[in-house]
């Protein structure tokens, strides 16, 4: 396995992973963190609806939604969105995979959708690989994030290999190297979806606060419909 000695000079394409320094406001960060102050702590992802401090940020206008419209187009709204906030006493890993599923208003059958999930009371189902293949995936780091700091790992490059099966994730990320995806507070990085990622725990755990969350354009097929945020 190769790493990327500088994940900054990534490009969303074709690597499909670009960072952008300072891209958050200082007011966007100040809406953020008084609305996470009164969330539930010491979760290792807890999935966000209806927060109106989201709202400006999401927006077309915003930081995240306009970095999200330089790839999709103003067409573009977001799907889905988590905070992860890791800690010392939630200093948690996860293995190399891709993200798979999205959150629907209501379950639908619908063909190459599934299978289907619950999580915090939320429908989710895996979708056609095209669909994520549209999607883009942001996150905007509320603390900073060295290497000793659990930073996200990807596989630049491994969007393009679709769907891939779990007994061939170890050989997709050998062949396309690791890069660690270090910030600052205040960057925003910017993903494929169907990318290969993971995230150890950290060597030296402090705060690391991130919101994510997915964009897509269009409509669903046969009656499903994005949940939203």
């Amino acid at each position: 396995m190769s790493a990327i000695a500088d994940a900054s000079l990534l490009r969303f394409n074709p690597d499909g992973a670009q960072q952008f320094a300072g891209a958050m406001t200082q007011d966007e960060l100040d809406r953020l963190e008084n609305a996470f102050a009164t969330l539930p702590d010491e979760q290792a992802g807890l999935r966000l609806r209806g927060i109106e401090a989201l709202r400006p940020v999401l927006s077309l206008t915003g930081s995240m939604g306009r970095i999200a419209s330089s790839i999709l187009g103003t067409a573009c709204r977001p799907v889905r969105a988590l905070l992860f906030d890791k800690t010392a006493a939630t200093n948690w890993s996860l293995p190399w995979h891709q993200d798979r599923t999205i959150v629907v208003t209501v379950r639908r059958e619908a063909e190459g959708f599934g299978p289907w999930t619950v999580k915090d009371g939320l429908i989710h189902v895996a979708p056609p690989i095209e669909i994520l293949a549209g999607m883009v995936t942001l996150r905007a780091h509320l603390d900073a994030v060295p290497f000793s700091n659990a930073p996200l790992l990807v596989a630049p490059n491994s969007h393009r290999f679709g769907r891939i099966a779990e007994p061939d994730i170890a050989d997709v990320v050998a062949r396309c190297g690791t890069a660690a995806c270090l910030a600052e507070r205040g960057d925003v990085w910017l993903y494929a979806t169907p990318i290969l990622h993971a995230s150890e725990a950290a060597a030296e755990p402090r705060r690391r606060r991130v919101l994510q969350a997915d964009f897509a354009t269009g409509f669903l097929p046969d009656g499903l419909e994005w949940l939203g945020v």
